[in-house]
């Protein structure tokens, strides 16, 4: 029977990868991510994890086990966050060349320098057109099964997904999980079938040099397949609501049936979002969320769906690219590009190193939406002295000071 504890996100990741019966995990610490590979040591060493741990010296050679493990035919997990990711960025490409669909739960953290070990989405962007697939979870109940959905369609695929989950907002905050039955996850979740293997007695030659004449095709094939697993993301996402009790899709609405204006937010923001919109609703602002789950392959169809005939959208991002916008708004420009229903995308960067996207953010930003006549690429909300627009005098909730920079 599914057992009901209250769990930190990070420990429901590593109930994720036990139910998955991952069968190596290797896994170099760091914070804020130490304590999903910590307890996995344990769940291995005391044999409730029938699995192979391996401790390295780096999060580069934790991937390049796990590149190791799963070429071999083994089910493959890692865990990491912030500078670790960015160290693995070359062996996230073999992991995709490689065809091996392991499975990676990134607790994402601001970039260093100057040093930060906050909640930020710019570390895991900053892989997104590596080849990996990229949910991003709300709840500590997804961090758990997000990694069972995963697998379900990187083994399908033959890519690699990581699960990415907000440092200490969601890593370090204890909510009620449900762990899933296990006879109920092995029905779901089948053991791994590679194509093919490593095996002495077969000897074969992996990863060597590939001319002009057939490096472009093996390359179309990562991106066939990427565009394979949209639909087998809301296939598998149906399947875990038949099977194990909630179904996940690659976007979430609320509230949009009749919205004019959308708030777009991903990850646990989102839960401030959603309340801000039932603010918003009683004071007759026809607002609604669009939550994005699915950020490779990016739901395309669905965003201009969803999006269409709306009078203005709004995305909340918590990255930034650098001379250009906030990522999820340059993607969903990007995906409604040319649509004659098209709305309006105005960007707004929030919650950069960690500041908090409160209730009153998703007001602030709703306030700003309402009066700016022409969308900008990219309005800061939250930055000290600089304010993102004119407020109207009948919009009666104010935001917040700034926080101060800690010195």
């Amino acid at each position: 029977m599914p057992e009901r504890l209250l769990l930190t996100g990070n420990h429901a990741a590593a109930y994720g990868a036990m139910l998955a019966r991952s069968e190596v995990i290797s896994a170099y610490p760091i914070t804020p991510q130490t304590m999903i590979v910590e307890l996995l040591s344990e769940l291995t060493a005391s044999g409730r994890l029938d699995a192979k741990f391996i401790t390295v010296e780096s999060e580069h050679s934790a991937m390049a086990a796990c590149v190791g493990a799963s070429a071999a035919g083994a089910r493959a997990y890692t865990a990491t966050s912030g500078q670790g990711l960015a160290l693995m960025h070359e062996m996230l490409h073999w992991a995709v060349g490689a065809r091996l669909p392991i499975v990676l739960t990134n607790v994402s953290r601001a970039m260093a320098p100057g040093w930060s070990i906050w909640s930020d989405q710019s570390d895991i962007l900053s892989q997104r057109d590596v080849g990996w697939m990229m949910l991003f979870a709300e709840s500590v109940q997804e961090a758990q099964d997000f990694i069972i959905w995963m697998y379900r369609v990187a083994e399908q695929v033959f890519l690699p997904g990581m699960v990415g989950m907000d440092a200490f907002i969601l890593s370090h905050t204890a909510e009620p999980l449900i762990v899933h039955d296990q006879e109920a996850v092995d029905e779901y979740l089948p053991g791994f079938q590679p194509l093919y293997d490593l095996d002495p007695e077969q000897p074969r030659a992996y990863g060597g040099l590939v001319n002009r004449d057939h490096y472009f095709e093996l390359r179309y094939k990562v991106y066939e397949n990427m565009e394979r697993a949209g639909q087998l993301l809301i296939d598998a996402g149906e399947e875990f609501g038949e099977v194990l009790g909630h179904k996940y899709t690659p976007l979430e609405g609320f509230m949009l049936d009749d919205a004019d204006y959308v708030l777009v937010s991903a990850g646990a923001m989102t839960s401030n979002v959603r309340q801000a919109v039932r603010d918003l609703r009683e004071k007759g602002i026809k607002a609604g969320l669009l939550r994005v789950i699915a950020f490779r392959p990016f739901p395309v169809k669905q965003i201009r769906q969803k999006l269409g005939g709306r009078k203005k959208v709004a995305v909340l991002d918590r990255n930034m690219s650098a001379g250009h916008s906030g990522i999820f708004a340059e993607e969903i420009r990007s995906a409604l590009l040319g649509r004659p229903d098209a709305p309006p995308v105005y960007g707004y960067v929030v919650g950069i190193g960690g500041r908090d996207v409160r209730v009153e953010t998703a007001h602030e930003v709703m306030n700003d939406l309402l009066v700016r006549d022409e969308p900008e690429m990219s309005l800061f909300v939250g930055v000290k002295g600089l304010p993102i627009g004119p407020l109207r005098s009948d919009y009666e909730i104010r935001p917040l000071e700034p926080l101060e920079v800690m010195r």
